[in-house]
């Protein structure tokens, strides 16, 4: 595999950690932003009212929206897991070479701790 070629999957594997993280982190603030509305609801007061019920419904809109990416994150995951065992499969020695070189790399960092 050429360098180019290792750069781009660390680059994707990046990509791929950081959109989960921001996933959770989203799904986190939802969760909070949502209980924070839920505790004003003894609160009694039409501008309160009102303003809780756009705040629920741009939740569910956003929920909707992380879903839907979600979703695509998975099926570009799987597409990329394909693409990886495709080229496994076309160059296995490569893939072995690859995979060898990558534990030596690992060996030596871990040996020098």
């Amino acid at each position: 595999m050429t360098a180019k070629k290792l750069d781009h999957a660390v680059t994707h594997d990046d990509k791929h950690i950081s959109a989960e993280s921001l996933i959770g982190e989203f799904k986190s603030l939802m969760a909070d932003a949502e209980a924070l509305i839920k505790a004003t609801e003894d609160h009694p007061g039409e501008a309160i009212s009102s303003i809780r019920t756009k705040a629920l419904e741009t939740l569910a809109g956003a929920k909707e929206s992380l879903s839907g990416v979600e979703g695509k994150l998975l099926d570009k995951a799987k597409i990329a897991a394909d693409g990886a065992d495709d080229f496994v499969h076309r160059n296995p020695w490569e893939a072995v070479g690859v995979a060898a070189g990558l534990g030596l790399l690992i060996g030596l960092f871990i040996g020098r701790r």
